[in-house]
């Protein structure tokens, strides 16, 4: 694992590169292409929130790496949990321990904060990759199964109904 990949806290002047590695990973994992104007507003207003962290990677004075985590907090551990989410790579940087850096500095992080009890995160169940190096780095499948519904707009937002004549 290379020694001068510097691990910090994203900050607004990282926004441009969030965005594009975001999109990046959202068109290699998930074969979609993210509205930029939504995604730069939900990452400025990630990079305010306290419950929210981004945290870059820099090699030879460039980001090659990102990831973001955010805090949810657990009834049954009285105790928070910190999603691991917005991972992503360069390419070129690939296979270079740089998301192992991250994690090992979240991981470090996590330790020291009495309240965090876990680490989690979801994945792709086709990102073999992805599985792998996230089992390499000790974490397991938690059994789970991730499962979603997108609401439906506010009523004053849907489409005007034409009246029949």
């Amino acid at each position: 694992m290379p020694e001068n990949i510097i691990i910090r806290e994203a900050c607004e002047s990282d926004l441009s590169i969030l965005i594009k590695y975001n999109q990046a990973l959202a068109k290699e994992t998930e074969n979609l292409t993210l509205n930029t104007d939504v995604l730069r507003l939900g990452i400025q207003s990630a990079l305010k929130q306290k419950n929210c962290h981004y945290f870059v990677a820099e090699l030879e004075g460039n980001v090659v790496g990102q990831t973001m985590i955010t805090s949810e907090w657990s009834d049954w551990r009285n105790a928070e949990m910190w999603w691991i989410q917005s991972v992503y790579v360069h390419p070129d940087y690939r296979k270079r321990g740089v998301f192992h850096c991250i994690f090992k500095h979240i991981e470090i992080i996590s330790e020291k904060n009495y309240s965090v009890k876990s680490l989690r995160l979801y994945v792709m169940k086709n990102n073999l990759i992805g599985i792998k190096t996230y089992k390499n780095l000790g974490m397991s499948n938690s059994g789970y199964l991730v499962y979603e519904k997108t609401p439906l707009p506010p009523i004053n937002q849907h489409p005007k109904k034409i009246p029949s004549s």
